[in-house]
Parts: structure tokens; sequence; C-alpha cells
């Protein structure tokens, strides 16, 4: 079987193909998971969360943006969050492997880093700001750490392409 995985014998579209087929069966497998660990307080949880949200006032700004009357009553669906961007954030280094492994364009290896970068920082951010959360207040830290999180990683990709242009 590996042998029909070498590079020569996968044309760009096949091998794209397959890293597709991976991801969204890798990713139909880790929300089964999730939703099976957590049953059955996610669905319950997630009309609770979107029921409770509410217009508040982001602090020191004046700024009224969605937040939950109690952000911290929603620990089983933060954690599921968690989970999920942690797995996702494994499943994309999973990928990058393959990518290497059957010499993947820089672009496609590039993409793959940003995804990484984003889904395994959004996972640090849901297991400190929100699983943690002490203060209301650290819902919109929580947000405000994601545009950041999303900033690292288009400078991330940035970056690997810059290094493919310079060699």
């Amino acid at each position: 079987m590996i042998n029909d995985l070498h590079t020569t014998a996968l044309t760009d579209k096949k091998r794209e193909g397959l890293f597709t087929a991976i991801y969204i069966g890798a990713l139909f497998i880790l929300l089964a998971a999730i939703y099976y660990i957590h049953l059955p307080n996610l669905w319950n949880g997630l009309v609770n969360f979107f029921s409770t949200l509410t217009l508040s006032e982001v602090p020191n700004t004046g700024i009224p943006l969605p937040a939950p009357v109690n952000p911290a009553a929603h620990l089983e669906l933060y954690t599921a969050a968690f989970q999920f961007s942690l797995g996702i954030g494994i499943l994309e280094i999973v990928i990058l492997a393959l990518r290497i492994f059957l010499h993947s364009p820089v672009d496609r290896k590039a993409e793959t880093i940003e995804n990484i970068v984003f889904w395994l920082g959004t996972s640090y951010l849901a297991i400190t700001y929100l699983v943690n959360m002490t203060q209301p207040g650290e819902w919109f830290v929580f947000w405000a750490g994601i545009i950041m999180i999303f900033g690292l990683s288009l400078i991330a990709r940035a970056f690997i392409l810059l290094a493919k242009r310079e060699t």
C-alpha cells in the first residue's frame, strides 16, 4: 500500500483528494466522539448557551457585543470546544506529516502550518480563558485572543512562503 502512495503514483489532484478524504473522515469521527463523550448535555448546552446571549459592554470601551449572561455556566460546552480545537490541531499535524511525506507544494504545507497554529492556539485559549473562566470579562479576552491567534497563523504562513521564495 505504501508503494501506491509514492509521490510519482499520485497526481496533485489525487493527492489533494486523499487529504480531503482523510480530513473530512477524521472530522466526522472527531465530532461524533465529542458528541458521544458529552451526551446528553452537549445539545442542551448549545441551546442554553445561545438562549442566554445578550449584549454586554466590552470593559473600558462602551462597545456592546454578544456575550452569555453567565459565561462560567457553560463549562461542558467550553470543554467540548477545547477538545474539538485540540483534535483538529492534531489532525492538521498528521496532514502536515502526510504532505511532507508525499511532497506536497510548499503553499499547501504553509496553509497546513497556518491551520496548526490557529487550532492549537484556539485550544490553548479555550482551556485558559473559557474552561477556567473566573471573571465575565474573560469572555472578551478570549475573543481578542482568537483574533491575535488568527493574525499569528497568517504570519506563520507568510514566513513559510517567504522562506520558499528565498530558496
